[in-house]
């Protein structure tokens, strides 16, 4: 670990006693720990009961069987109009009925959609160029489907040499550039793919196999590979799917779908006083929504809470407001603003920074308010059992004790969180490394070993 840096912090959360420290003041590079930091703000700002709400609404009347003019999609900001529990088709499938139930079999305008509670800087300061693609990188609106990712597929030709044969959900916003081929059967599956940065140009290389000249089983199917693509407007993917949606539920639609930004001043203007709900959708609470974030290390719901504080707090959606909500929090609680620097809410960004006694501080400011308490430390992944922990711990006494939040990107990796000693005392600590050249599971090893020294640790 010689050319690595750490910072360390281990607190008792029974008497505030110093138990270990290593640099703990020393800015470090957070990742996903930086979720701490937003998750905290997003609780005390908005509170974890709150919910975000999504509508459709129109201006235009309804005659006979259809509604002559636009539909508008209302963006709230929930992050959660996906396929977790199946509630993106839930939802889809629920503004379908409301529509039939108000005699609507056809909309002859467009789908538009208002994203204008969130402003349109979906990526976030710092983030490298080579994430554009990639699927925890989704850029953040006030609309958003699917967490922003969409599937493509990739079948083999009818023989090796022949290009694969590639798809690619509608409303992405990206071309494909098939450089992909097939290959001889038995042989590996290498799709790889990325984002030119001169254009909205999805390169796709590699090659996919043709099944084998044996039948299969019944239950492998074709040999294809799947995987989840970042797309270029999140407004514009989901008016897309929502409008595919209403289509194969038999409600016709006859015009375009569209973000309102991409419309003249005046249409946007009619998105005003005159609307009238037909359907609405409310997300889960900040609770559960925080328990996905954390759990998983879901950068989208983290960037969506970011700017949610900042529309709360500041009254504009945006990374720069979140960032004043999270100053204004740790001023409220009294804990050193200057040990943070912050552009993002996932902890993606390369720009950020944070102390380990900050990390620390604000793990023990929750768990010292019961109105924080509980709901914060449900959403932190249990060691050993399940999230981004869900293998590691195991065997030992931080195994369904330590409740923990990952942090990983490249050469950072951090651990912070909550373990109980073997003579049951709650401590806090915050373990972040940075800089280093070793294998990342080597250090994931070290900070794991670090928990379960602290799970073994007695007074007596």
């Amino acid at each position: 670990m010689a050319h690595a840096s750490w910072g360390v912090v281990v607190r008792s959360l029974s008497s505030g006693e110093v138990l270990y420290e290593r640099n703990p003041d020393k800015l470090m590079v957070p990742a996903s720990n930086m979720k701490i930091v937003t998750l905290a703000t997003a609780a005390r700002v908005i509170g974890w009961d709150t919910r975000f709400t999504t509508t459709i609404e129109t201006a235009a009347p309804i005659e006979g069987d259809t509604l002559r003019g636009d539909l508008y999609v209302r963006g709230g900001g929930d992050p959660t109009i996906n396929t977790r529990n199946g509630r993106g088709a839930a939802v889809f499938a629920d503004w379908a009925a409301a529509l039939q139930a108000a005699g609507i079999r056809r909309i002859d305008g467009r789908i538009i959609g208002d994203d204008n509670l969130f402003d349109d800087e979906g990526l976030g300061a710092g983030w490298a160029w080579d994430y554009l693609e990639a699927d925890y990188a989704a850029p953040v609106g006030a609309l958003q489907y699917n967490e922003d990712v969409a599937a493509m597929t990739v079948l083999p030709g009818r023989a090796p040499g022949e290009p694969a044969i590639i798809s690619l959900a509608a409303g992405s916003g990206l071309s494909l550039d098939n450089k992909a081929l097939t290959a001889a059967a038995g042989t590996a599956e290498t799709i790889q793919f990325r984002r030119r940065l001169d254009a909205p140009v999805l390169e796709v290389m590699g090659t996919v196999p043709v099944p084998p000249a044996e039948p299969l089983p019944a239950n492998e199917g074709v040999r294809m590979a799947v995987r989840n693509v970042a797309v270029v407007n999140p407004t514009a993917y989901f008016v897309q799917s929502l409008k595919d949606a209403l289509v194969a539920r038999g409600i016709a639609v006859s015009g375009d779908a569209v973000d309102i930004d991409d419309l003249p001043a005046s249409a946007s203007a009619t998105a005003g006083a005159s609307m009238h709900v037909l359907a609405r959708a409310e997300s889960q609470p900040l609770r559960d929504i925080g328990a996905v974030m954390m759990k998983v290390s879901q950068n989208l719901y983290a960037e969506t809470l970011f700017k949610a504080a900042g529309l709360r707090a500041k009254g504009a959606g945006t990374a720069q407001a979140g960032r004043t909500a999270v100053l204004e929090t740790l001023r409220d609680w009294k804990l050193d603003e200057r040990a943070l620097v912050m552009l993002d809410g996932s902890g993606l960004s390369r720009y950020d920074y944070v102390s380990g006694n900050l990390i620390a501080a604000i793990l023990e400011r929750l768990h010292a308010d019961p109105q924080h308490r509980d709901a914060f430390t449900a959403t932190l992944a249990i060691a050993g059992k399940d999230g981004t922990v869900t293998n590691r711990m195991k065997r030992t006494r931080a195994e369904g004790n330590a409740r923990v939040k990952t942090g990983s990107i490249s050469n950072m990796r951090a651990l912070s969180g909550y373990v109980n000693t073997r003579d049951g005392e709650p401590v806090v600590f915050a373990i972040l490394a940075n800089d280093f050249t070793l294998p990342a599971a080597t250090i994931n090893w070290i900070t794991d070993l670090a928990v379960e020294i602290v799970a073994n640790f007695t007074r007596q």
